[in-house]
């Protein structure tokens, strides 16, 4: 096995937003240069991981893999996709959830003869630790995605097909993932049986196919979606062709905020445009909010869909007056402690003409924390304006999530230790406004069945066996409150 790994220090800008994230790629194709479509691949899917990318493939000499710290744009060159010549190929881009952001965790994980690339989290790791343990391995430094490699391992060495080893692997497996591995010159991709991440298969014009977590890397490398991934189903790409096979019994729970905020727009999810879905949560939104507002200004990228469905439903001016650096993902200069209220001034401006003397209904995919909320709605009333309505296009979110998204505590989550009142008056907003879960499920168009809302409602549809303990139903600030509550 040959490993290529870059180690490079980055200082990364932080967000009020959620971070899932991660996103996955295989390709298997004998006419063309597999490693130059999983680039394209996940150069597609670079809002899905920031922090690391890595490729690997299946070579004469074994496993050879190239991972480093960075932008897809930045890990990789010429010679190092012309080094990664193959039939198949995986990669992944890296948001840290588990053990995080040391290079040493960066995906694929290369065992052996094996590399596998991972999106999702497993809250539950005893089982899997318990019996990787008991073949020698060390799990004292490992992330739940390299114990999943080391038990698909094991396996091997007892003789199994990669095909047979996941599926032995999986029932040690608690929590969510959308994955594709290597070996046995194959291409293995395979889904938890409550499908939580997305992952689709497409097929190239030569015949190939490639999966990933998002449809429009398919579009992107000019593959035609074929279907995607159901949940609780391993499916084996090799010069046989595809094959399917079920291992659990599917139990469709689709995280939401897939459609909220992680998915690009231009995806496809369960047949449902990500586009339309944000589109029509914003015209529930304004089904629910209907005080005065005189222009609309979404808080971009994510939100513009949502904003321009409220918009167009209440017949209200609709404009791009904040705007986003959009080069703003890495610094290489670490602010002083005095600037650091300058980084949001580095990611957004407000053209003052467009909200002077006006009643803003200003609009955000989600509220996590509050603290970038808070210096954006300051940052409006500076420019100019009468009143900001902050509009969230989602319900508050009041839980930490354990499937693959970097939540933070949720002491720190606002809507867990704050009623609307108390979050308007830390966001200094003329009025905070959140869109009902029914309205969100309605706008999603998805049975609620087939839904994941943790973050909103607290329903966890995996066990999350020792973490549980990190969620708390009662407010951690006055524990004779409901977190579901708003009064007290």
């Amino acid at each position: 096995m040959i490993d290529s790994v870059s180690k490079i220090n980055y200082n990364f800008c932080m967000d009020d937003h959620l971070q899932e994230k991660c996103a996955v790629v295989g390709v298997w194709d004998t006419h063309n240069d597999v490693a130059r479509t999983a680039y394209f691949a996940l150069f597609a899917q670079q809002h899905r991981g920031q922090e690391q990318s890595g490729i690997a493939v299946i070579t004469d000499q074994g496993i050879h893999a190239h991972k480093a710290s960075g932008l897809v744009s930045q890990v990789y060159t010429e010679e190092i996709i012309q080094s990664l010549k193959s039939t198949v190929a995986i990669g992944h881009n890296r948001y840290s959830t588990s053990k995080g952001v040391n290079i040493s965790h960066a995906q694929p994980v290369v065992i052996q003869d094996i590399a596998l690339a991972h999106n999702g989290n497993l809250p539950s790791v005893k089982a899997l630790e318990s019996f990787v343990s008991c073949y020698g391995r060390d799990t004292s430094e490992c992330s739940d995605s390299e114990l999943m490699a080391m038990a698909i391992q094991v396996y091997r060495e007892k003789g199994e097909l990669l095909s047979k080893a996941i599926l032995c692997a999986t029932k040690l497996f608690t929590g969510s993932y959308s994955a594709v591995a290597l070996g046995d010159n194959s291409l293995v991709a395979f889904r938890d049986p409550c499908g939580i991440r997305p992952l689709s298969i497409g097929i190239l014009p030569s015949g190939g196919y490639v999966v990933a977590s998002e449809t429009c890397a398919l579009q992107t490398v000019s593959a035609v979606f074929f279907r995607d991934v159901a949940p609780g189903e391993i499916v084996t790409i090799d010069k046989d062709g595809l094959r399917s096979e079920i291992f659990a019994q599917p139990n469709q729970k689709i995280d939401a905020f897939e459609f909220v905020y992680f998915a690009r727009h231009d995806s496809t999810i369960l047949g449902r445009s990500v586009y339309q879905t944000r589109y029509d949560a914003g015209e529930e939104l304004a089904k629910e909010h209907t005080l005065p507002i005189d222009v609309v200004v979404p808080v971009p990228e994510t939100s513009i869909p949502a904003a321009l469905g409220y918009a167009m439903t209440r017949n209200i001016p609709f404009h791009l007056a904040l705007n986003k650096n959009r080069y703003i993902h890495r610094t290489f200069i670490e602010p002083q402690q005095k600037d650091r209220d300058k980084n949001v001034h580095m990611k957004f401006t407000v053209i003052s003409s467009l909200v002077a003397g006006k009643r803003v209904a200003l609009i955000d995919d989600s509220i996590v924390r509050g603290t970038t909320s808070r210096q954006i709605i300051k940052m409006i009333f500076e420019a100019g304006a009468k009143e900001v309505h902050f509009l969230s296009v989602s319900p508050p979110v009041r839980f930490p999530d354990f499937y693959g998204i970097d939540t933070p505590n949720q002491k720190n989550l606002i809507a867990a230790i704050k009623t609307i009142d108390e979050i308007r008056e830390y966001l200094g907003a003329t009025e905070v406004h959140y869109l009902s879960l029914d309205g969100l499920v309605r706008a999603i168009g998805l049975p609620r069945e087939n839904l994941c809302l943790s973050c909103f409602n607290g329903e966890y549809p995996i066990d999350l066996g020792e973490r549980m303990t990190d969620v708390s139903y009662t407010r951690p600030d006055r524990p004779h409150c409901n977190v579901l509550g708003s009064s007290c």
